[in-house]
């Protein structure tokens, strides 16, 4: 895997995030387990720090701004993500994820409900990223983007590819994936997604070849 985790949020890293203290990391992954139950959204110190027994002042004084709180929010959630494509390089390693297996294997991880809540937070993300580029999110969306096509470009390479080509198959299956799970969450239709993507995925590499 050629990134780890490169957006914006990498330039703002401050001591403390660098070294962080019990304190912070339990009040971090508290706050975490907050937002995946109730978003991004409008979130306030106040009713936050109350939830999950700290206080606004506390929490300013260990991530230095609400802003900061949520980049270290987005870290969290985006090092959940990273996880799964790491365990996708893993796969390709050990010879055992082309491109069409990697792609279902990840559907059925992003298909499956105990991971709803995290993904409704990355959309979350994703969407602010977008539109609101100034925002704490800034650069969220684009290298989530980059995390995931260079592991699946790197399973869907064939002899004589060029970085471009693998690229542009690796983009087609993502727009699958993506455009599946808007689908899945907004309906919750487990059995009807996934039949299409399935279908989708087989047609792919049926033309592909």
């Amino acid at each position: 895997m050629k990134r780890v985790f490169q957006w914006s949020y990498d330039n703002r890293v401050s001591r403390e995030e660098a070294n962080p203290s019990a304190r912070r990391s339990q009040l971090l992954e508290a706050a975490y387990a907050y937002v995946l139950r109730h978003g991004l959204g409008e979130m306030s110190l106040r009713p936050l720090a109350a939830a999950i027994g700290s206080s606004p002042r506390v929490l300013l004084y260990l991530f230095g701004s609400k802003d900061e709180l949520i980049r270290a929010l987005l870290a969290r959630a985006r090092s959940d993500e990273l996880e799964l494509l790491a365990r996708a390089g893993r796969l390709q390693a050990d010879g055992q994820a082309e491109l069409a297996v990697l792609a279902e294997q990840t559907w059925a991880w992003l298909a499956a409900d105990e991971h709803r809540a995290l993904l409704k937070l990355w959309v979350e993300a994703y969407a602010r990223s977008i539109v609101e580029p100034d925002g704490p999110w800034v650069g969220f969306a684009r290298a989530t983007v980059d995390d995931w096509l260079d592991v699946f470009a790197s399973a869907g390479r064939r002899e004589g590819d060029d970085d471009s080509s693998a690229r542009r198959r690796a983009t087609a299956v993502l727009a699958v994936l993506r455009g599946a799970l808007l689908d899945l969450l907004a309906t919750g239709d487990v059995g009807r997604v996934t039949t299409a993507v399935q279908q989708q995925i087989a047609a792919m590499v049926d033309c592909s070849r």
